[in-house]
């Protein structure tokens, strides 16, 4: 009995012992609830650290803005409407036998330049053929003697000095032509240009494409060039617009705004780009002349790299992650103005504008066209 109640009083003051410092206890549970605070908290931080540094990443790569420089200068410029089509004969002439007879005559050959009224050859039945026009001795047919039968060919006659050149004109176009107006025809495989006007235009249009096209007959005098022959192919140019010494600057440099104005980029004094409006009058399509807003010589910019648009947060955050990076202009660059690169022009095409000096010129031309073939003879020696 005595044991037992030894025992139980040994108990209670160990319970005493254990409650005699509760705050003990209870500071040591507070340090662990500090530590484990603390470090989700780090943790928190550093999610929070990473997911933020991917948005900023990805705002300034979305927001990063590129521009492609462009240079100025001082040129002439021209457009104009350029069609295809072949080289006709105005005046061409077979001659044939009215009837069954015998040449008795023969008074040219193939080759001989004759004019109006010249006697050609004489037949048995007592008719003699005329030229009806001054001409080459195309094609000479029959020998004197020989016997001739109602419709044989015996000779043919044509004028090589005096030809055309028929081109079709689009419904966008024909409002820019008109009869009498200048142009030049280029035959490049003779390597021969000239100045010519246009004779008619037939406004009665045919169909092709599901586009109107109307025909157009220019007139040509060969007579001071040889070895143009009829089908060779022609170029028609006919000129609208020019300005000479004017400021000119390539048209991809250029920026639209929503009026349909042109503006373009220029780096300020703190590196900073700003919006400047333009004024431009002629443009062959590859170039435009500049009226107000830029001096030749100037370097001008535009945005190269699209800007996405972004929205909520993104678009929040976006100022404070914008990057530009400019693209300096380097000597002979494609973007900057300068002399025409010639060795890659052929036929009517455009030459290659990758650097062009002040002094310049520009031209252009649109249009298309073709013409048919005629019957031609070969072309006297």
């Amino acid at each position: 009995m005595e044991e037992r109640t030894e025992n139980t009083a040994e108990v209670k003051e160990v319970i005493q012992a254990a409650n005699a410092h509760p705050e003990k206890k209870n500071k040591r549970k507070g340090r662990k609830k500090t530590v484990k605070r603390i470090i989700w908290t780090l943790v928190i931080l550093l999610v929070v650290g990473i997911a933020g540094w991917s948005v900023a990443s990805k705002l300034q790569a979305d927001y990063r803005i590129t521009y492609d420089p462009y240079t100025a200068t001082t040129g002439s410029i021209s457009n104009s409407l350029s069609f295809t089509g072949s080289m006709q004969l105005v005046n061409s002439a077979n001659y044939t036998a009215s009837a069954d007879s015998k040449v008795r005559e023969v008074y040219v050959s193939t080759g001989d330049t004759v004019q109006q009224g010249d006697k050609l050859i004489r037949l048995s039945n007592g008719e003699t053929i005329e030229a009806e026009f001054a001409g080459t001795v195309s094609s000479v047919d029959v020998e004197k003697g020989d016997e001739v039968k109602n419709g044989d060919s015996l000779m043919t006659v044509a004028d090589f000095d005096h030809m055309k050149v028929s081109v079709r004109v689009g419904e966008s176009n024909i409002g820019q032509v008109s009869e009498g107006q200048k142009c030049q025809v280029t035959v490049s495989s003779a390597g021969a240009t000239f100045d010519a006007t246009i004779d008619s235009i037939d406004h009665v249009s045919y169909t092709g494409n599901n586009v109107a096209y109307y025909t157009g007959v220019v007139n040509v005098d060969t007579s001071g060039t040889d070895n143009i022959w009829p089908g060779m192919q022609a170029t028609v140019t006919v000129p609208l617009e020019e300005a000479k010494d004017v400021t000119v600057l390539k048209m991809d440099a250029l920026s639209t705004a929503r009026d349909n104005t042109s503006y373009v980029y220029k780096e300020n004094e703190k590196g900073e780009m700003e919006e400047v409006a333009v004024t431009i009058g002629v443009s062959n399509g590859n170039y435009v002349e500049i009226k107000d807003g830029i001096a030749s010589g100037e370097t001008v910019y535009k945005v190269a790299e699209k800007v996405e648009e972004q929205t909520g947060i993104a678009a929040l955050f976006s100022g404070l992650f914008t990057n530009t990076q400019v693209n300096r202009s380097t000597r002979g660059s494609s973007q900057s103005g300068g002399m025409p690169d010639f060795s890659s022009m052929s036929g009517g095409g455009m030459p290659d504008f990758s650097s062009m000096p002040s002094g310049g010129s520009f031209s252009g031309g649109s249009g298309s066209g073709g013409g048919s073939s005629r019957p031609s003879g070969s072309r006297g020696q």
